[in-house]
């Protein structure tokens, strides 16, 4: 029988955003995107901790939608896959299984959503 996962924590998810942010900010397509739009890392990495507090944890750290702050952004299509690609690695990496796997579902589903936003006349990808 095997062991059940431990309760996801605040660690958790700081090591989550501090592995993510280490990847994406060296990573060739979306670090230059990251590093020209956020000016304080310190705020802006917990202000993503406080998002993903109150996704996973249910905390009312966060208050704001993600969507709009990122309106004014050079996004292009391909930035989402190569954060998924990231994410979702830096999830299983740092988090319990479950959480991991919770983590990527909405992860993957704001990726979509935003994409929808930005980019409405795109074809929905095939399955």
């Amino acid at each position: 029988m095997t062991a059940p996962a431990p309760p996801l924590t605040e660690d958790h998810l700081a090591r989550l955003v501090q592995v993510f942010y280490e990847r994406a900010r060296a990573h060739v397509g979306l670090g230059p995107l990251f590093n020209a739009a956020v000016v304080d890392w310190e705020h802006h990495l917990g202000v993503v901790q406080d998002f993903w507090s109150h996704a996973l944890l249910g905390t009312q750290r966060y208050t704001s939608h993600p969507y709009p702050v990122h309106l004014g952004l050079p996004i292009r299509r391909e930035h989402f896959d190569q954060w998924l690609d990231l994410f979702r690695p830096a999830a299983l990496e740092t988090l319990p299984s479950d959480a991991a796997t919770q983590a990527i579902a909405r992860a993957e589903l704001m990726a979509a959503s935003f994409r929808a936003g930005l980019f409405p006349f795109d074809p929905l990808p095939t399955p």
